[in-house]
């Protein structure tokens, strides 16, 4: 690392700094980075595969000017290091830091915040069209992985982009990956590219290339250029006349692929896209955690994770197994002895744990990419043949197939397993990935089955009633990372639809603790006892339906009720509760603890817990103050 190098606080140190330098730039923002993630984690290996591209599109272009949309954003932290962050990289997903996707209310080098996949292309082309219809001459850059091509929402943009407007410019940074290794025909489509022979060609005439972008005849060699991409795009096709881009199919034009990590030819290919009037978009081959050997060893481990030993990549390990793993590995183990239970994911074997069924069940796996719409579908289709498909997507990203939840499962009553992992806060991921509204939007469906668990023994429980229940969708939300540590016993029990369970009976005060509230729950109950106070305890089990025997039956004989959700309130659990006691003609007070109604930040579920209220504290304020012993 070149440690006389300048402070970079805004994009204008970078454009200062001479050519030469700029591979030395990138060394210190790969160190830097590799460094400040061991402390904080994060999304390391994207961010480590786009250090060139950040580095040249920042010395091309003009933020907040230009416009960079980034696809799910989560490969930002160069933007940010370059846009006068690099003091703060050191609080990137901590609570008041840096968040881990882009914000427009962070940076107005931010135009657009993301999350998820998908929604870069549309975006971009929404902007596009906007400077168009106001005479401006900005640039929007739009960059997106070679797995956001697998979302629907990146074809519906590309069939409209020539009709909307004549310049954007589209960067297909192609590493394989997304989270996992990229799957299905687009995927393989890329790869025939990267790999035609006329690629390693491409590389040997780098130099060339680069006379060709700056050169006196360059309109005359840009067709050339154009032409060469055409055959390398296509290589399966021998015949010159029958040769067609995919892209050039949508009006887009290809040019590519190129390397990612080479800076000059970036630069000057950037130059040389700036002057086309015509939508256009770039291939450029990265390696997904350029720069450290663990990281491009085990991709999937590195595209996001938590501390680790920079020495030897290493994380900290448990104890306890996640809730992941226990899903995994119990669903795993129920499709060996029935041959009718499939395992769908999108993208996320890791994630969700499914790599387990994936190695030991590999026939009855499917990994559908970036496409919950489509998995969704997929899943309803697989019911109707019999099977029993386990839908497994976290809660965030679940919400994206809603419509095909409403329209397809329930309508159809088909009995689809939908397995929400991360329902419940997302922690140091921050808003867009909280799972905070699952409950809300599943709750209204009629005929829907919801639930939670609040240990992992009762977890395996409800996963096995899932296996058993063939009368329509059925639903868990269940939470990131470690629960209690209760192992589940040998053989798992199927439990009654809609029947709770009750811990303890008292007459002043029943809690109603759902999930992973029940513990705080249960310590709520000896501080209320120790003020005097008689309270039940009870393990709700079901979001819908709910055991209205159950709770009617203590709200006509306690003060008051409280229910506990790691859920938004709005039209929540306790809203539910409350909707219940209403029709029954049931005017006990209920005290409601879960999440207000607004989007949460960045931060350990510790902190954002005691900050929103979700703590034993204003458990037992709430409910004294309801009463009246505040």
């Amino acid at each position: 690392m070149d440690t006389q190098l300048p402070a970079i606080n805004s994009p204008a140190d970078l454009k200062a700094l001479p050519l030469e330098k700029l591979p030395d730039l990138a060394e210190k923002i790969r160190q830097t980075l590799i460094n400040t993630l061991s402390q904080t984690g994060g999304h390391l290996g994207p961010n480590l595969g786009v250090v060139e591209l950040s580095i040249a599109l920042h010395r091309v272009f003009d933020t907040p000017k230009d416009r960079f949309v980034f696809d799910v954003a989560h490969q930002g932290y160069v933007h940010k290091m370059l846009t006068g962050r690099w003091d703060r990289i050191h609080t990137i997903r901590q609570h008041d830091g840096l968040n881990g996707f882009l914000l427009r209310t962070e940076s107005e080098h931010d135009c657009y915040g993301a999350g998820h996949a998908g929604t870069a292309l549309s975006a971009a082309l929404g902007m596009a069209t906007g400077r168009d219809l106001a005479g401006g001459d900005e640039h929007v850059v739009c960059v997106a992985g070679d797995a956001a091509f697998t979302c629907g929402p990146v074809f519906e943009a590309m069939n409209n982009v020539a009709a909307h407007t004549k310049r954007l410019i589209v960067v297909l940074n192609d590493n394989e990956w997304s989270i996992d290794r990229n799957v299905g025909a687009i995927a393989k489509y890329f790869n025939s590219i990267a790999t035609h022979p006329a690629y390693a060609n491409l590389h040997q005439k780098a130099g060339k290339l680069l006379e060709f972008v700056l050169g006196e005849d360059a309109r005359r060699i840009a067709k050339k250029v154009e032409d060469h991409a055409k055959n390398i795009l296509l290589p399966q096709s021998q015949t010159p006349s029958n040769r067609s881009s995919l892209f050039d199919e949508f009006g887009i034009r290809y040019y590519g692929p190129i390397d990612g990590h080479n800076i000059p030819l970036l630069i000057q290919t950037f130059e040389f896209l700036k002057t086309q009037d015509e939508p256009v978009i770039l291939h450029i081959i990265t390696e997904k955690g350029r720069g450290y050997t663990p990281a491009l060893n085990d991709p999937g481990k590195f595209h996001g994770l938590g501390k680790y030993t920079v020495e030897t990549g290493e994380t900290p390990t448990s104890d306890k197994p996640t809730y992941s793993q226990v899903f995994a590995r119990s669903v795993t183990d129920f499709a060996k002895a029935d041959e009718k239970i499939v395992a769908i994911t999108g993208a996320m074997p890791g994630g969700t744990g499914l790599s387990v069924f994936k190695k030991e069940i590999p026939e009855r796996y499917y990994d559908v990419g970036i496409a919950e719409e489509h998995a969704a579908l997929f899943a309803c289709g697989l019911a109707t043949r019999g099977l029993k498909p386990f839908l497994t997507i976290y809660s965030t990203f679940m919400q994206r197939a809603f419509d095909m939840i409403v329209h397809d499962m329930a309508i159809q009553n088909l009995p689809v397993r939908l397995c929400m992992d991360r329902g419940g806060l997302s922690g140091d991921d921050g808003p867009t990935h909280h799972g905070l509204f699952d409950i809300a939007y599943l709750r209204g469906i009629p005929g829907i089955v919801h639930m939670q668990p609040r240990n992992e023994d009762e977890f395996v429980d409800m996963l096995w009633t899932m296996a058993c229940y063939e009368s329509g969708p059925i639903a868990i939300r269940y939470p990131r990372g470690n629960g209690p540590g209760v192992t589940p016993k040998d053989k798992p029990v199927r439990l009654e639809i809609g029947k709770a369970e009750v811990i303890a009976d008292g007459s002043d005060v029943a809690l109603i603790g759902l999930g992973d509230m029940f513990p705080v729950a249960e310590a709520a109950k000896k501080e209320l006892e120790a003020k005097g106070l008689s309270v039940a305890l009870i393990n709700p089990r079901w979001i819908k339906p709910l055991d209205m025997d159950c709770i009617a039956s203590f709200a006509r004989k306690v003060k008051v009720v409280c229910t506990l959700e790691d859920h938004v309130l709005r039209n929540g659990f306790g809203a539910g509760v409350i909707e219940q006691l209403s029709d029954a003609g049931i005017h006990t007070p209920v005290v409601r603890i879960g999440w207000p109604d607004q989007f949460i930040e960045h931060g350990t579920p510790s902190v954002l817990r005691k900050k929103h209220g979700l703590s034993v504290e204003n458990t037992v304020a709430k409910v004294l103050n309801a009463l009246g012993q505040a």
